[in-house]
């Protein structure tokens, strides 16, 4: 899936901006949530300050000791120890350069990681645990002076993605920009509002790693996982044939007899064609009407069913995927949200739909709304469905989802 991108951009020097304060839901007296307000808005500054301190804490300059950096120092305590001991002035000469030497590194390290900006694209449509291809820009504002030796890894945080290996910049000259591209993954569906990365330099002399931080700041939404998960391919199989066989009878002229093909239902066997020919035959009509699957995600579970919502989700992404690359129209449908593909739209408002939905209580299930077209159901309350209309839909519960259980209906 590829596509357009999300352009974030962050210069080195710049201050991230503080979130915005969450609001608290109560259930208490009006007096006691006034004094709760009272102490929230006390309590506010102190929090914003606390974060702001966090922030720069993490967005400072970090310094890391090399191996060579190590050895540098030892080297000059000892010609420091024999200066001191001996008074020689030639000692005290070469102590001297080193200590330049190191200040010197510092100073162009520090110039080398200065005014840098950063710029992260991933394509635009991105589904969990796939690796995609990502487009890494950095861009170098200093009018003359070049960076060296640059070196970008991605950190670890819930909230980023994952960067499957650094990247490495020898030379960024003053106003260039450089791109590389990158393999990034997204380990879990939701909204992914932070980009978080490293931009390290050991330039010139490798004593001393320099690095800061710099989190891109922006929204991508990321799908629910298309990969087949164990048992999915053999589902989507069995709901294919299924489907084949519900429109081929449900035309009216009769259209041939042929072969029985896997998976198909026994329901329009020819008997009679069978014994004569000596293996099954299936008695084929005519089809009226475009393919179409219905189907329903149940919102309203149980609190204790949350793995398998996800479960459900993902399996849910998965057959619409597949189903509408092979020209079957998807009426998707859940509490609070009803779309038509391709009539309404294409594929990907499904899928972000899925990407973002959470379990919620709803009312009494809906019943279907179109009596032809094939029918799943993805809910851990079979029996309330089938009371609601959806008789003879395909029902994917806890049990055949593995839900560590099933409630009792």
């Amino acid at each position: 899936m590829e596509g357009g991108n999300y352009a974030n951009r962050k210069v080195l020097t710049g201050v991230p901006q503080i979130g915005q304060r969450l609001a608290l839901r109560t259930h208490r007296p009006e007096a006691l949530a006034a004094r709760t307000r009272t102490v929230e808005s006390k309590a506010t500054p102190l929090r914003i300050r606390w974060q702001q301190l966090q922030s720069a804490l993490l967005r400072r300059i970090r310094y890391r000791v090399t191996t060579g950096g190590i050895l540098f120092t030892l080297a000059v305590v000892m010609v420091g120890f024999g200066a001191a001991v001996s008074a020689n002035n030639l000692l005290f000469l070469i102590l001297a350069t080193m200590l330049a030497t190191l200040l010197v590194s510092g100073l162009v390290s520090r110039l080398c990681l200065a005014a840098l900006e950063l710029d992260f694209q991933v394509p635009e449509h991105v589904s969990a645990g796939r690796t995609v291809p990502g487009r890494l820009f950095v861009h170098n504002q200093k009018w003359l002076l070049p960076s060296f030796s640059i070196r970008i890894e991605g950190i670890q945080h819930p909230a980023s993605p994952v960067l499957t290996s650094a990247v490495y910049f020898p030379l960024v000259t003053g106003g260039a920009t450089l791109e590389a591209t990158v393999e990034v993954r997204f380990p879990k569906r939701g909204t992914y509002r932070e980009n978080s990365f490293a931009l390290s330099t050991s330039f010139p002399f490798g004593f001393l790693e320099k690095s800061a931080r710099v989190t891109l700041r922006r929204e991508t939404v990321v799908y629910p996982s298309l990969d087949p998960r164990p048992g999915f391919e053999d589902l989507l199989l069995g709901v294919a044939g299924e489907i084949e066989t519900h429109y081929r009878g449900l035309g009216k002229d009769f259209y041939r007899i042929r072969p029985y093909e896997a998976f198909e239902s026994a329901h329009h066997v020819d008997w009679k064609a069978t014994a004569h020919v000596g293996s099954l035959q299936i008695r084929e009509f005519a089809r009226e009407q475009e393919r179409t699957v219905e189907m329903f995600l149940d919102r309203d579970i149980p609190p204790d069913f949350d793995a398998w919502f996800e479960e459900a989700i993902d399996c849910c992404a998965f057959l619409a995927w597949r189903l509408s690359s092979r020209d079957t129209a998807i009426h998707f449908r859940s509490q609070g949200f009803d779309f038509r593909q391709p009539r309404d739209g294409d594929i990907y408002t499904i899928l972000k739909y899925l990407a973002l939905v959470y379990p919620q209580r709803g009312d009494v299930p809906e019943a279907p709304l179109e009596e032809a077209s094939y029918k799943i159901v993805f809910t851990p309350w079979a029996s309330r469905f089938r009371e609601a209309g959806w008789v003879g839909a395909l029902v994917l519960g806890p049990d055949e989802l593995r839900a560590p259980r099933r409630p009792a209906v």
